[in-house]
């Protein structure tokens, strides 16, 4: 159940080519903990780039190509979905029709230029200290998982669709797993305490953004845990990052 669960999440959240069949779907459906679990070898293969004898601008900016080669655009698309309905000055399903919109508006080129911005900014630091980068961006990227799974366990959807298919039917009880799992990644860059922040950091975007999701939207849809994960990942890094400098 776990290793059906673990390919869907990987079919799920990459472009790796599995966990695409119906099993492994209901079995990550089921299985909220397989986010922060799937965050470990995510996180591995990012850091690739960082490892790179390349200057450092370099090895940031194949960092940010690179870590949407592996993971796919649909969460980056998320962001700037979401970046549109906060841009929205009206009811809530102003907004949800705002995410639906196919024309592109400022609020989606600043949330996903800020986004990419502070993936870059990371990569940048991170490039000079490659194991250090390997150990954070493991860290960071099920931080993010878990801040999803956190959105998804607590959040109630708002319609049919990709959201409930994967927050329907769990509570705060699922959320217990995710924890546990992902707990471990917050000793990955021991002795400092740079692993924490960056977990705590993820995990404090995940509730920021659903306590927003349930005011201006009315709950959580699939672009709201897609988001999350996209943001979590940058600030995770980010904090991590200044956690590690002055340590």
């Amino acid at each position: 159940m776990v290793l059906s669960a673990l390919r869907g999440a990987l079919g799920f959240l990459t472009r790796a080519p599995v966990g695409r069949d119906a099993a492994a779907w209901d079995a990550f459906r089921a299985t909220p903990a397989a986010f922060p679990l799937a965050g470990y070898p995510v996180g591995l293969a990012l850091a690739v780039p960082l490892a790179l004898p390349a200057a450092p601008a370099v090895a940031a900016a194949c960092f940010v190509a690179w870590t949407y080669a592996v993971t796919g655009v649909a969460h980056a698309d998320a962001v700037a979905d979401l970046g549109d309905a906060a841009a929205v000055h009206g009811t809530s399903d102003d907004r949800r029709a705002a995410m639906t919109d196919s024309a592109v508006g400022v609020g989606a080129v600043l949330a996903l230029g800020l986004v990419l911005l502070g993936l870059f900014a990371a990569g940048l630091r991170l490039s000079a200290l490659p194991w250090r980068a390997l150990a954070l961006v493991v860290t960071a990227e099920v931080g993010a998982k878990l801040a999803t799974a956190t959105v998804a366990c607590l959040g109630t959807p708002t319609h049919e669709g990709l959201g409930s298919a994967v927050a329907g039917g769990l509570d705060a009880r699922s959320l217990v797993a995710p924890v546990l799992v992902a707990l471990p990644a917050a000793a990955l860059a021991w002795p400092t305490l740079a692993g924490v922040v960056a977990l705590a950091a993820a995990v404090g975007v995940g509730l920021a953004v659903l306590a927003w999701a349930r005011r201006r939207l009315g709950g959580v849809s699939g672009d709201v845990l897609g988001a999350t994960n996209e943001l979590a990942r940058t600030v995770a890094l980010l904090a991590g990052v200044v956690a590690w400098t002055h340590s």
